[in-house]
């Protein structure tokens, strides 16, 4: 799987069964010693000035990823 394939597909946090959001332009935290991925960086609220907030999600987190959703399994969210 690509990196872009994930753009658009909805995360569902398995504790909860919510939505929490839709993955759009994001980016992916890479450790530099070991060039492995450790999780997504998601934006959320406002782009311009204040509210500007991020969702980050341990890449160890992610159970399942599907055709159109993510299923994480995260007690930070």
């Amino acid at each position: 799987m690509r990196f872009s394939e994930l753009s658009g597909k909805e995360i569902i946090d398995l504790n909860h069964g919510e939505r929490i959001g839709t993955i759009g332009p994001s980016d992916l935290v890479i450790d530099p010693n070991t060039g492995k991925i450790e999780g997504l960086l998601i934006p959320k609220g406002k782009w311009l000035g204040k509210g500007k907030e991020e969702l980050y999600i341990p890449w160890t987190s992610i159970r399942k990823i599907g055709p159109t959703i993510i299923i994480v399994e995260n007690p930070q969210v």
